[in-house]
């Protein structure tokens, strides 16, 4: 009995204990602790990478700084501290899940089966899926990789897409997985694959990066749409609250115009490459009536 009672206290100890820090919300959080913690890429680029300094830059990670000055300002709190902890595709979600990153800032697909287990704040590119291979090779629609060897990045929702139409299409492709985009274009570089299926974007901007990007070609057919949010965790509407109308006022002051140009339409570091991405019109749907919906169709 006594080993009963002492069991029994100690799981409604826990359970309280469980209550209270899901209770605590975002904001009480970085309030308690004078920090807030941006999860950031390494090679996410233009959106969240390192520059030459190892220090994280990005388009991304100027938008999150934006929503840290509103969080600043909604919690009164002029010198909050800003920490960095670099994320990766697999490791992104648990992270945020379990308290570890507060945003995260990167190039992450907002889709339906991810707001299962974290939120998002309005959509801030919008992109398509891809792949890329050695222009030698001419392949361009993704018939041509039947039988072929593809890389994906581990993590990512690329990888169920692509299984998915290998099965429905027949193609038998070898599908590989990368621990992240650099690795997955380098074996593309080295002919370990043929291709590297990721966010047209993200192989934009590694083949940019390469010593002779014109060895490369991304492919003209996209398999998907993929909207780009930052994400927070799920069931925090005080913290979304205050994230999203930073976002609103970002697009409706024409601000995002200028960060926009910055990391698309300008030299960037740490090579000075200049990606020349214009503004779609998918993203600037979104700019005009702003949203943080996963629908595809919505951005069509």
């Amino acid at each position: 009995m006594k080993n009963r009672s002492l069991a029994l206290l100690i799981g409604l100890a826990l359970g309280l204990c469980g209550a209270a820090f899901a209770q605590q919300g975002t904001l009480d959080k970085i309030r308690a602790s004078g920090t807030i913690t941006l999860g950031n890429r390494d090679a996410s680029i233009p959106f969240s990478y390192l520059d030459d300094k190892q220090q994280p830059i990005g388009y991304a990670m100027d938008l999150c700084l934006k929503i840290v000055d509103a969080v600043k300002a909604e919690l009164k709190l002029p010198n909050l501290k800003v920490a960095y902890q670099p994320v990766t595709s697999a490791t992104r979600i648990p992270l945020m899940a379990n308290g570890t990153i507060d945003l995260e800032c990167g190039s992450t697909t907002n889709n339906a089966e991810r707001q299962k287990q974290v939120s998002y704040t309005i959509t801030h590119f919008v992109t398509a899926n891809r792949f890329i291979a050695k222009k030698a090779d001419n392949l361009m629609k993704l018939d041509d990789l039947k039988g072929k060897t593809v890389v994906l990045t581990a993590g990512t929702s690329n990888i169920k897409q692509l299984t998915e139409l290998n099965a429905a299409r027949n193609l038998g492709m070898n599908i590989l997985s990368a621990k992240d985009h650099a690795e997955g274009f380098l074996m593309v570089d080295t002919g370990r694959a043929a291709a590297f299926v990721m966010d047209d974007i993200l192989l934009a901007g590694l083949a940019a990066n390469h010593a002779n990007p014109a060895l490369f070609a991304i492919s003209a057919e996209p398999l998907s749409v993929e909207p780009y949010g930052i994400m927070l965790r799920k069931d925090d509407p005080a913290f979304k609250k205050v994230v999203d109308a930073a976002m609103v006022k970002i697009y409706k002051s024409g601000e995002i115009n200028a960060i926009y140009e910055k990391w698309f339409q300008h030299p960037i570091p740490p090579r000075g490459i200049n990606l020349n991405i214009p503004m779609g019109a998918s993203f600037k749907k979104v700019v005009a009536n702003p949203t943080d919906s996963p629908d595809p169709e919505v951005y069509r």
